[in-house]
């Protein structure tokens, strides 16, 4: 097998093998207040369920994760949301990852960088409303952390 060198990637980080797994959507906004109070936000949030299926997902294969509505990411200890997402992508069930704000996800650097570091791992790529990611390659990497 030789090597593909940086210059002869097709251009899309999107393969089939991405899309035969799921794409999570993952909503959330720090206090019932932010809910009630900012609803904008959460029509962008919900609407990448809309932006997964423009990127090739069926939408029966997006999976939309909003337990932690309401809800600090200071911790993952209390996001049912967070924790399942993690767990998804550690099966590798997960081929993309979306947020409107991927510091939405943690703000707990812990959190954040072992949420990159799976995703690498597992061979998940992450999207918001700039652009598509890879953790695994250096350059995204280097963008998100």
């Amino acid at each position: 097998m030789s090597a593909v060198m940086p210059w002869e990637h097709s251009g899309s980080k999107i393969s089939a093998r991405h899309r035969e797994r799921l794409a999570v959507v993952y909503v959330r906004q720090s206090t019932r207040q932010q809910v009630i109070g900012h609803r904008e936000s959460t029509r962008l949030q919900y609407a990448l369920v809309d932006r997964a299926v423009g990127l090739g997902w069926e939408a029966g294969r997006v999976l939309l994760i909003d337990d932690d509505l309401g809800k600090s990411a200071s911790s993952a200890v209390d996001r049912s949301g967070f924790q399942r997402l993690v767990t998804e992508i550690s099966l590798g069930h997960v081929g993309l990852v979306l947020g409107t704000e991927m510091s939405r996800l943690a703000r707990s650097g812990k959190d954040w960088y072992q949420l990159i570091e799976l995703c690498a791992l597992g061979g998940s790529l992450l999207a918001d409303t700039d652009g598509v990611y890879d953790p695994a390659e250096y350059n995204d990497r280097y963008c998100w952390g």
